[in-house]
């Protein structure tokens, strides 16, 4: 059975679940034009991301998947917290502003507890990736059980050995290249492999289908990480313009009017690729002090943009994108998707 067999999909493409900017509107265009839509749920409650998949299902009969992230929660280091607070004080003083004392963890793991999964088993999406690791064993069992297929992002081989020896069907394969949050396991250690070259790793020593993710924004570029073995392409930063998605104003011009990008953590204390703004030019220097953790730095990082975007800077925003960003086109959903078919087509 092929990957769009499985799936019950007919283009080979995946909107990338991009959480915080992903909608129950942008998911059905994308999957009522033959595509795989997505939810990126990580950053949502239970009962909201329940919401946002029953939302999804009135608006479209097709498949679609949802996202979760399964990073190892950590219990805040205070001393690192309150160094991190202390580095970024004058940036809340230039907006009148000044820093919480301490820092939330704002976003919850998969691996917590089973609230997200006992979501899943209720609503039944036809699909479900994970970010940052792999699902404990009884959560994907259950997942199988309830015919839900199970899809992980990997940035690396091992990354991806692991993936497919705990049973996950579909590996998302994540280079260097893609907007948003990298999906490594384990923070100290990020082996920056392009996409092109881990699809090609991946096709070589892995069996379950493989998904090309990062920096492809054109039909083009999506017919070549096919032709070099992969199952489907995932695209998310080609989508964050279109009407139907979250994304604000400053985001959206800023795509178009400065699309550089850079990896950097101190936006939430992950490495995460977004287009170059405060945080690579002001924050990022040499002097720079370790990072509070994921997502407790997050926390402190969407205040100071808070505090600043009240008096009109949006340069501390979380404006992820991917390399290739120059190349987006501002079209809609449904007419993106069939632009990039008609692309990938193009003998």
């Amino acid at each position: 059975m092929t990957l769009l067999e499985q799936l019950e999909i007919k283009h080979a493409i995946f909107l990338a679940p991009m959480a915080g900017v992903s909608t129950p509107e942008l998911a059905a265009e994308v999957s009522n034009q033959g595509a795989l839509g997505s939810l990126g749920l990580g950053a949502s409650t239970a009962e909201a991301a329940r919401q946002q998949i029953l939302a999804t299902q009135a608006l479209t009969d097709q498949p679609f998947q949802v996202n979760f992230f399964c990073h190892q929660s950590a219990a805040l280091d205070s001393q690192t917290a309150q160094q991190w607070i202390q580095h970024l004080q004058p940036q809340f003083a230039k907006y009148g502003a000044t820093p919480p004392e301490q820092l939330r963890c704002i976003y919850p793991s998969f691996l917590d507890n089973d609230d997200f999964l006992n979501v899943l088993l209720e609503t039944r999406p036809k699909a479900v990736s994970f970010h940052f690791g792999i699902p404990h064993a009884h959560q994907i069992q259950a997942l199988k059980n309830a015919g839900i297929i199970t899809l992980v992002s990997a940035t690396h081989l091992t990354e991806a050995q692991a993936i497919e020896a705990a049973g996950i069907d579909i590996i998302i394969a994540q280079g260097i290249e893609a907007g948003g949050h990298r999906g490594i396991f384990n923070q100290s250690f990020d082996s920056c492999i392009k996409t092109a070259d881990l699809v090609q790793l991946l096709k070589k020593h892995c069996s379950a289908p493989v998904v090309a993710a990062g920096g492809i924004m054109i039909g083009q570029q999506a017919k070549a990480m096919l032709q070099l073995g992969a199952d489907a392409v995932q695209l998310g930063t080609a989508f964050v313009q279109c009407k139907t998605s979250n994304a604000n104003d400053a985001y959206r011009k800023a795509l178009f009017n400065q699309p550089l990008t850079q990896v950097t953590a101190s936006i939430s204390g992950r490495p995460a690729r977004g287009l170059i703004n405060h945080w690579h030019t002001q924050v990022d220097a040499p002097d720079r002090p370790p990072v509070a953790a994921y997502p407790y730095a997050y926390d402190l990082g969407k205040q100071l943009h808070a505090a600043a975007s009240q008096q009109g800077d949006h340069g501390f925003g979380a404006f992820w994108a991917g390399s290739n960003a120059a190349q987006i086109r501002e079209l809609e959903a449904a007419d993106l998707v069939n632009q990039l078919v008609l692309e990938m087509n193009i003998a």
